[in-house]
């Protein structure tokens, strides 16, 4: 007998679960705000929190400035990065219309 999908009650075969979830991909919002002592510091709010420790890192590495992950919610880079975030994001696989930067 055929398995089925616990959510979204189909056969595993006829599944639509990943599609939905690549679908429905959040908006990526990309700005930057002041810190201490007039620092500024890039925000990106709307990765997947399964995958913003690994993105937090590539983009750390790839802009070579420090940066954290804020409540699994948020990465903050140190630095104004606005030009170059969007490539690099759109480089590790999210689609440019999901992309806003402010």
């Amino acid at each position: 007998m055929n398995e089925i999908c616990p959510k979204c009650g189909l056969p595993k075969e006829l599944c639509v679960c990943d599609v939905l979830e690549k679908e429905a991909e959040n908006l990526i919002k990309v700005y930057t705000k002041k810190a201490k002592y007039n620092k500024v510091i890039t925000v990106i709010e709307g990765i997947p929190t399964e995958n913003m420790d690994a993105v937090a890192k590539e983009l750390k590495r790839k802009l070579a400035c420090g940066g954290t992950v804020k409540d699994d919610q948020l990465i903050e880079l140190q630095g104004n990065h606005k030009n170059k975030i969007k490539g690099l994001i759109i480089g590790m696989g999210y689609k440019e219309t999901n992309i806003d930067v402010m």
